[in-house]
């Protein structure tokens, strides 16, 4: 009797993944997905790499793989991985997630783009692909990604990726660009509140929020919760103040100019920074679903910035995204998510409280603590 393989337990959402080759399988769709995973958890840039560290961990891949003919080459890495369909590869991706993260309630969940510079084409006309991407500020996940292709934009794939995710209870949060009407209405039909930037694209809704908080008179009558933190270290301070009102007369107009569904509260923070004897002082504005609750807001508007701390310059920095050359087809989309899914399993392995640089050494080094990072 054949021996059956105990597949790590990330596997096991990659099963149903779709073959797109309709000759020359000879290595198995699901051996050449896993084995794509633990070199992007150990250090792979691109398939040269995913090739070099198969054949120097082949031993131990065959044992929990099947490799029927060893270990495929870089151009059969490429050509797959071209192939597949995107869609279907998040969708495994995003299968395993929800088994995963364990949302609460009140959690924030970050949404942003970034553009990966070094997949562009320029020899076929080929743009830089631009990935959307959902994250939760609790659990340090990635939740689910969309690419945003060359006949659309953010503002169009938002509400796409929104529609994916399961964000009942959560407080979602964008840049200014998504201060739109349909985008807060996606929102609120998931279930979930909202915490959205007002700036110049919006000048009517950035005009009445700017004409209470930057008033000393309007801001005397209206009542505000207001809430401050202090940050010091490395000779620099940083002071950060916010304001929020629920005030019926304000929200009020807000509703019936520009039809911002669901407002609940207006909100201004002002961050001051001092350095080397140099001062600045900033003003954002916010519309919030969620009731006045001046320490709720500022954490979560604090907390929209993680996506970019802890995801797009990790991805940057740690794994040399914006360095990628892949182009071919679906495959820069791909190895993405594929980065994605490392990125999570690191976050995930917990048992040790070191960088997420020592930790790929180490599952490079370590079989056993490999195993143990890609089956959760």
């Amino acid at each position: 009797m054949e021996e059956v393989r105990p597949y790590p337990g990330i596997a096991a959402y990659f099963v149903d993944l779709e073959d797109p080759r309709w000759y020359n399988r000879r290595h198995r769709l699901l051996d050449i997905v896993v084995i794509a995973i633990c070199a992007a958890i150990c250090g792979a840039d691109g398939w040269e790499d995913v090739e070099l560290y198969g054949e120097a961990r082949q031993e131990w891949l065959k044992s929990i793989l099947e490799l029927p003919h060893g270990i495929p080459s870089h151009d059969t890495f490429r050509r797959v991985f071209a192939a597949i369909d995107a869609e279907g590869f998040e969708g495994c991706f995003m299968r395993w997630i929800r088994s995963v993260e364990g949302l609460t309630g009140g959690q924030v969940v970050a949404v942003d783009g970034k553009t990966l510079r070094r997949s562009h084409d320029r020899g076929v006309g080929q743009a830089a692909l631009h990935m959307v991407s959902a994250w939760a500020a609790g659990n340090h996940l990635v939740l689910g990604q969309r690419k945003v292709d060359g006949k659309s934009n953010e503002i169009t794939v938002v509400p796409e990726l929104l529609e994916l995710l399961e964000l009942k209870g959560c407080i979602v949060t964008m840049d200014a660009m998504h201060c739109q009407t349909e985008t807060v209405k996606s929102i609120l039909e998931k279930g979930a509140d909202y915490v959205l930037p007002v700036k110049e694209n919006q000048p009517r809704l950035l005009e009445t929020l700017q004409g209470l908080f930057d008033d000393p008179k309007e801001m005397h009558w209206v009542k505000c919760d207001h809430h401050r933190t202090v940050d010091e270290g490395h000779g620099r301070q940083e002071v950060r103040e916010c304001w929020s009102t629920s005030d019926p007369e304000y929200l009020q107009y807000l509703t019936t100019v520009g039809d911002w569904q669901g407002v609940r509260s207006i909100v201004m923070v002002e961050a001051s920074r001092e350095q080397a004897g140099q001062a600045t002082v900033t003003r954002r504005y916010f519309i919030s679903s969620l009731e006045s609750d001046a320490v709720l807001l500022l954490q979560a508007v604090r907390a929209h910035w993680g996506i970019e701390n802890k995801v797009h310059w990790v991805l940057d920095i740690a794994f040399r995204e914006d360095d990628c050359r892949i182009r071919q087809g679906n495959g820069a989309e791909n190895f993405a998510v594929l980065r994605h899914i490392a990125l999570n399993l690191l976050r995930q392995e917990n048992t040790t409280r070191r960088s997420l640089k020592s930790k790929r050494k180490r599952a490079a080094w370590d079989h056993d603590y490999l195993l143990q990072i890609l089956n959760g």
